[in-house]
């Protein structure tokens, strides 16, 4: 399988370049230059793997330059510390199965891609007996799933931006509290976009990309984007046997358009109308539900929420969709984002009847956040993160009657405690490693987010071959 730019500027590349890579030295975004196709009968003969098992089957259709035996390992071992033996279990609620993604070290969907980033590329750093300076920003649950990937690898350092005081305190705590010597954990004075673009900004320049190792673990990564794919498949095979064969919406809560990308890849990927709608909710920061209803794809300010994961304006995966929007034609993509980095805005209004044939997008406030949350809990005793419940809210607006719905449950209610106990009227139970995170020792910068601040900073510590 060979990869390619959204941009056209790169020469195709093999999957162990593309992890590398990062961002594209183009500065598109890395897919592959096929969307391999299972059969029925092959979709069929999966219904018993193990999650490990199919993990396998999944991605080894888009990596062929990694032996079969390393790859079956690197696999296994990035969800041996999953707490669910089933990796992303599914619990049955009424018409809506939640698929619970939380099950991991950080409690957060991240985890998923992330343990199997961190393996990947410490595996080939060992093969090219190199180093690697990872840089990352986060809204919240990607940097501390990233830190707990990597800490403690010799050949790796890591760099993650986050807005100061604009995580969650758990989301904050999992990540400072990491104290290994090549972990470095910055707070900017700035927000979640800020963050995104400085960490852009620093990939693009080519040469201290090359000069300095860089490696990026956000869902700019293709790896990641793969790694998800796989739960989408599995929760295709789960709904299979459970609502005799019949197709399945998925209902995803997405800032970044990442998640629900590795959706749209699972649709192109499964046989005809075994993913039959995607739900796309969104928080009050809403480009991305505007963008579905009505070909407005614009900047606005970002509004703080209690779902600060989904805190973002500027969705840096949206360009791998606007790229199968735009018939697979590079110049294009890169033509419409160099609009949208000039201007802020897209006006795809004359693409409507092909995103609605993807997506069914909705905007979820505050009140009914809170409102979903309580509801929930007092008909099924379920609690659920702020997240979840946009997705959830978002599946009973708009399911179709005989059409099961999944909800990505993409984070454990306890990393959000303040919101969900608000919203229940009660206390919430905290997993014991969450709850010992309060106390410890921190550590972490402060700075403006001033992209050259940024730069000397990773230059400094950076990991020198």
């Amino acid at each position: 399988m060979q990869y390619i730019s959204t941009r056209g500027g790169i020469e195709s590349v093999p999957f162990t370049e593309a992890v590398l890579m990062g961002l594209a030295t183009d500065g598109g975004l890395i897919l592959p230059r096929t969307i391999p196709r299972i059969g029925s009968e092959t979709f069929a003969e999966w219904k018993d793997l193990s999650y490990v098992e199919l993990a396998f089957e999944v991605m080894s259709r888009f990596i062929d330059d990694i032996p079969e035996a390393d790859l079956r390992e690197l696999i296994s071992l990035s969800y041996e510390k999953f707490s669910a033996k089933e990796i992303t279990p599914i619990v049955h609620q009424d018409s809506l199965h939640i698929v619970e993604l939380f099950h991991g070290p950080t409690f957060a969907f991240k985890d998923v891609a992330l343990q199997f980033l961190g393996n990947i590329f410490e595996y080939l750093l060992e093969k090219n007996d190199s180093m690697m300076n990872i840089i990352g920003a986060t809204s919240g649950d990607t940097g501390s799933a990233a830190i707990y990937g990597v800490r403690g690898k010799d050949r790796i350092n890591i760099f993650i931006l986050h807005p100061h005081e604009r995580v969650s305190k758990v989301q904050e705590k999992q990540m400072t509290t990491v104290l290994d010597d090549n972990v470095f954990n910055i707070a900017i004075l700035g927000t979640f976009d800020d963050a995104q673009a400085i960490v852009k900004s620093i990939f693009n320049d080519i040469d201290f990309k090359e000069e300095q190792h860089l490696g990026a673990i956000n869902s700019i990564n293709w790896a990641r984007v793969l790694a998800q794919v796989v739960y989408y498949v599995h929760a295709c095979l789960h709904i299979s046997s459970h609502e005799n064969d019949k197709a399945t919406d998925f209902s995803v809560p997405t800032g970044n358009f990442g998640d629900i990308f590795a959706g749209y890849i699972a649709k192109r990927m499964l046989p005809e109308g075994t993913i039959r709608k995607l739900f796309l909710a969104t928080n009050s920061n809403d480009i991305l539900s505007r963008m579905v209803q009505s070909g407005d794809y614009s900047l606005s300010e970002v509004v703080v929420t209690s779902s600060p994961s989904m805190d973002i304006q500027s969705a840096s995966n949206f360009e791998r969709y606007l790229y199968y929007l735009l018939d697979e034609e590079p110049e294009r993509t890169k033509q419409a984002m160099a609009q949208f980095t000039e201007t802020g805005e897209l006006d795809l209004t004359n693409f409507q009847d092909q995103i609605q044939r993807d997506f069914i997008a909705e905007k979820v406030t505050e009140e009914e956040v809170s409102a979903t949350i309580a509801d929930f809990h007092k008909k099924h005793g379920y609690i659920m993160d702020p997240h979840t419940a946009i997705g959830v809210h978002c599946a009973l607006k708009n399911q179709s009657k005989g059409i099961p719905v999944c909800c990505l449950a993409t984070a454990h209610p306890g990393k959000f405690g303040d919101t969900v106990e608000k919203a229940i009227g009660t206390s919430l139970k905290l997993p014991d490693s969450i709850e010992e995170l309060m106390d410890r020792e921190s550590r972490c910068e402060l700075m403006e987010p001033d992209k050259n601040l940024i730069r000397n900073f990773v230059e400094k510590h950076a990991k020198q071959s």
